[in-house]
């Protein structure tokens, strides 16, 4: 199981990064990212911390830990701009916390999202047919949520990223220890929104490339 979508106590999780990344680990998870939420406030506090435990867990478990963000709530004007600061700041997972149904989160996100620079667009709720394009056409993963409320439009992201071969991911959107899931729960969420089986293999595809693709840009971050 791969997850590129948690939270730990440098926002609003309930477990200190080491912790989640080791509670993965017991459960058989190959990879899992550390994308704490953020906006201007708090960016540049979170991200060098969370790449500094991931490094130093990578060094110990077998689990790879990559070093996120989520951008959350943030005016779609600003979007393009704090997006490139994560990624100055050495965040290898840059999320962009999208117009989910279940949240007030600014109309015009999800778009000003896609036109940055981006890896996931987290829970986009009713995505539009110019949105699922442009991810298409961006490479930037669309997400299948296991989170309760950000899962309301699971099937509805489904269908517009295979009209437009946009490309998907499932994550758990974790909080707690109990929001981990198993590949076989996973497996189920997906078919809930309408995957086939072929579908759902390339979910898992998908996070495995974002994987190696953040190693390297950890990697490189390193000997910089």
């Amino acid at each position: 199981m791969i997850d590129l979508h948690t939270h730990s106590i440098f926002s609003d999780g309930e477990l200190l990064p080491s912790e989640l990344i080791r509670r993965a680990e017991h459960i058989d998870y190959s990879a899992i990212a550390i994308t704490d939420h953020a906006d201007i406030s708090n960016l540049d506090w979170i991200v060098p911390r969370v790449i500094r435990v991931c490094k130093w867990c990578n060094s110990f478990n077998k689990v790879k830990a990559l070093p996120g963000i989520e951008l959350t709530h943030i005016p779609p004007k600003a979007i393009f701009d704090i997006t490139l600061k994560a990624r100055e700041l050495g965040a290898v997972v840059i999320i962009v916390h999208g117009e989910t149904l279940a949240e007030p989160v600014a109309p015009g996100t999800n778009l000003a999202a896609l036109e940055s620079d981006i890896d996931i667009l987290a829970h986009p709720g009713l995505l539009s047919e110019t949105e699922a394009k442009l991810a298409a056409d961006r490479g930037i993963y669309l997400e299948i949520s296991a989170r309760k409320g950000h899962s309301l439009s699971n099937g509805h992201v489904a269908k517009m990223a295979k009209k437009f071969t946009a490309k998907l991911v499932l994550n758990t959107d974790a909080h707690s220890p109990e929001d981990l899931i198993s590949y076989e729960k996973a497996c189920k969420i997906a078919y809930g929104a309408g995957l086939e089986k072929i579908e759902i293999d390339s979910l898992f595809v998908n996070s495995g490339q974002m994987v190696e693709n953040a190693l390297e840009k950890l990697m490189k971050g390193s000997k910089g």
